[in-house]
């Protein structure tokens, strides 16, 4: 039977590093303004594109509906977000930071980009290789598209 050393597997790696990644980031905007990863998705997502709905949130940031949800309630609680039914769609609300939102991510992007900058230090000079790769790596596993068969 095949074993395999967790320490070296590289889906292990990038799960913990990951984790660890979020966790230590979480110190950039949860002590100043009280945020959860997923509020801080939320509010960054919306920050980034605008007006957006629920569903379009958890797509792009890859959390489950219910996380989108609450982080949307939590922030509308704050009155850092609002909601606005769809002339289209009315089942559908779209959703869209306040002036007061918009302010506190404004607060957090120096620091998050400080953040970026200290990881990026740590990858030295292979940092923008090592960052295309994983973006194509990400977009191949992300891509639902049938792929053409190779003859």
């Amino acid at each position: 039977m095949a074993t395999l050393a967790l320490e070296s597997f590289l889906p292990y790696r990038l799960n913990r590093l990951a984790s660890v990644v979020s966790l230590k980031f979480r110190a950039v905007y949860g002590p100043h303004h009280d945020l959860t990863v997923p509020e801080w998705r939320v509010l960054a997502t919306l920050a980034q594109f605008g007006t957006m709905t629920a569903k379009a949130i958890g797509a792009h940031s890859a959390m489950h509906k219910t996380k989108v949800s609450r982080a949307v309630r939590a922030l509308e609680e704050r009155r850092w977000l609002v909601r606005s039914r769809s002339e289209l769609d009315r089942r559908e609300e779209g959703l869209m930071l306040t002036a007061a939102g918009l302010r506190s991510y404004a607060e957090i992007v120096p620091r998050a980009l400080a953040f970026e900058a200290a990881l990026l230090a740590e990858l030295g000079p292979h940092a923008a290789p090592l960052l295309t790769a994983l973006k194509r790596m990400e977009a191949g596993l992300l891509d639902d598209a049938p792929r053409p068969e190779r003859r």
